[in-house]
């Protein structure tokens, strides 16, 4: 499936970047149209990351127009703006394929296209990834250009100015370019935001920028480098309108802005001349996340990623099959958090970006003063968590698993150490699906086990969620971890009167001879759906669901070895070093002989596809399951069956 060559007659004639160096200004508009209907048409019949990738479509033919990629290189921070990029790089008529398993990656991906210079899904990395390519190049005497493009709220995460900082001492030649669209999935927060908005809304500035330009693209012709000079007279105007120095410029970069990100013509414009001044340089481009489509541009962050399909012509989201009774564990959070939180006015709800995703928008709205989006910053996320637990507060500091992993120092550091009472409410753990490698929460048991002090827990439903969230706040001894994975549960009733779950207790669901299970989180559902066909076969399988991984209920684990020597740990995380390496340990410790299987992630990383998909290729599914106990019974089932 590719571009028609009647409705897409340019585009579908842009095999690369080359295809695009002699396009006249008009078809630079036409091709800007063209990607961006598009874009529109794939992703309204294959969801993804939608809002991001309109907004910055004039920016990404601009830049394949200037620049001589894959010679030069350009670093999609996030990725998520990328998708116009994969268009015009060679994978037109792939797209369609986007996220699918076995399809193209939604992010920058460098084992998949040579236009592809780093790979990408965190944010806030671009420029750091940028320096280090202009620092090997001049090692290696090239002469490439080096272009970050860092937006949709990057600029929020410390990681950024850390490269900015080292990049203006080097003072290599690159270019950032900062697509500032006011958002990342929620609008953003903090200083920085109210910064870039005091430049590109002060009328007086820009009127006496733009006259003065407009003015010497006269003389340009006269004199090549008079737009340069006068980039030195636009700092001091700057300085004198808005009444305040240049954040980018006291880090020695030259900073260029801001222009209209939806103007391909003088955008191409503007990065013909930057492309010839050497060092570090800033451009400062507009842009509106969703920019021609009219949904999008107005629910921004509803469309920042299309979970289902929808009408590309009105953008009304189509009806999925069915009508799911049970919710997700991100709305069980939401509506749980709010209910505590208005009952314990010492609870405070923190997260880094993501508080519609994390559903902490409820409380948000409800509790304002007691509810905080910290910008993408889960370093200081934490921290900021912990200062509040020391003060005495009960912090619920919500993060994205694969997000956490960015403040594994801070877990240890300031929170464990100090056995202060954060809780770390883990979202997305697990396999995510469509976002891949980059996303998969697959890591946090294995690599917050090892912490002393802190406990380690994951609900099998809806209610036992619940109850780990009620009792959280009364555990005084030290940090929490919750962790739950983006899916939906498997309860129609699921608000019942809270109940405390004591620490380091699990529990029994079945007993049998036959063999014998131990999962933990949601996945033990997959796991009693596969007994459930296994009794069937005249097969008596026990379940035991721990709940917590850290303590281990060691009291029950002892007798349960005592009656099962055939066991299969089940898990939604890392094999290596997660819950079944947690059992291997204890009998060993303990000096029990058991036969143990385990089933997790295994040691790669899983690309994207469908939950469904990617349970099946690690041999989590029901079926898979339901085979491995069948390998493990060995003879018994061949004489069952017969």
């Amino acid at each position: 499936m590719g571009a028609d060559n009647e409705v897409f007659p340019l585009l579908s004639r842009i095999d690369s970047p080359a295809d695009m160096k002699g396009l006249s200004p008009g078809e630079l508009v036409q091709l800007s149209n063209e990607l961006r209907d598009y874009i529109i048409e794939i992703v309204s019949s294959n969801p993804g990351h939608f809002g991001a990738s309109l907004g910055v479509v004039e920016l990404t033919v601009a830049l394949h127009h200037v620049f001589n990629t894959p010679h030069d290189k350009i670093i999609w921070d996030v990725g998520h703006q990328a998708y116009g990029h994969k268009i015009l790089t060679g994978r037109r008529d792939q797209f369609h394929t986007n996220r699918k398993h076995k399809g193209i990656s939604g992010f920058p991906k460098p084992s998949e296209s040579e236009y592809d210079a780093f790979g990408v899904g965190h944010s806030s990395t671009s420029i750091s990834a940028a320096l280090g390519m202009a620092v090997a190049r001049d090692q290696k005497q090239k002469k490439n250009k080096i272009i970050a493009v860092i937006g949709d709220g990057s600029l929020s995460g410390g990681m950024a100015y850390e490269a900015l900082n080292n990049a203006g001492h080097e003072k290599k030649d690159l270019l950032v370019i900062l697509n500032d669209n006011n958002i990342s999935i929620d609008p953003s927060v903090g200083a920085m935001k109210e910064y870039l908005l005091d430049i590109t809304t002060s009328q007086a500035y820009n009127k006496v920028k733009n006259d003065i330009w407009n003015l010497l693209g006269t003389l340009n012709k006269i004199n090549p480098n008079t737009r340069q000079y006068f980039q030195k007279l636009e700092n001091a105007i700057k300085s004198i309108v808005l009444k305040q120095s240049n954040l980018f410029e006291s880090m020695n970069f030259r900073y260029f802005g801001p222009v209209d990100g939806h103007d391909v013509v003088h955008l191409s414009s503007v990065l013909e001349d930057i492309k010839k001044i050497p060092g570090p340089k800033l451009l400062h481009v507009i842009t509106k996340k969703g920019k021609g489509f009219p949904m999008a541009e107005l629910n921004q962050t509803t469309f920042h990623a299309t979970g289902s399909k929808f009408d590309k012509n009105t953008g009304e989201f189509l009806p999925s099959k069915g009508s799911p009774a049970s919710p997700r564990y991100q709305e069980v959070f939401g509506e749980t958090l709010l209910e505590l939180a208005r009952n314990n006015k010492k609870i405070i709800g923190i997260t880094p970006a993501m508080t519609t995703g994390a559903a902490l928008n409820k409380m948000m709205e409800e509790l304002p003063d007691r509810t905080f989006d910290v910008g993408i910053a889960e370093q200081h996320a934490v921290t900021f968590a912990a200062g509040l637990a020391a003060a005495g507060m009960v912090p619920y500091c919500t993060i994205y698993s694969t997000f956490l992993q960015r403040a594994y120092d801070q877990v240890i550091h300031d929170v464990a150490i100090q056995h202060l009472p954060v809780v770390l409410c883990i979202d997305r753990a697990g396999l995510v699906g469509a976002d891949g490698a980059t996303h998969h929460g697959v890591f946090d048991l294995a690599f917050l086990r090892c912490i002393p002090n802190l406990t380690i827990s994951s609900p099998l439903n809806e209610i036992e969620f619940r109850n780990m969230l009620f009792s959280a706040q009364h555990n005084i001894d030290g940090p929490v971890a919750i962790r739950y994975p983006r899916a939906r549960g498997v309860l129609k009733e699921w608000k019942q009167e809270f109940s405390e779950i004591e620490k380091g207790t699990g529990q029994l669901l079945r007993d049998g001879d036959d063999l014998a299970f131990i999962s933990l989180g949601p996945i033990g559902n997959e796991v009693a759906a596969a007994i459930d066909e296994l009794e069937k076969i005249d097969l008596h399988i026990a379940h035991l669901d721990l709940r917590f991984l850290k303590p281990l209920d060691e009291k029950l684990l002892k007798q349960f070895f005592k009656k099962h020597r055939k066991v299969i740990t089940v898990e939604d995380g890392s094999v290596n070093g997660g819950m079944g390496s947690a059992i291997l340990e204890f009998i060993s410790e303990k000096g029990i002989t058991a036969e143990i299987r385990r089933i997790g992630i295994p040691d790669r990383f899983i690309d994207h596809g469908t939950i469904e998909e990617l349970f099946k290729e690690c041999g989590m599914d029901k079926e898979s399951i339901i085979q491995a106990a069948k390998a493990m019974i060995g003879s018994k089932v061949l004489f069952k069956a017969i």
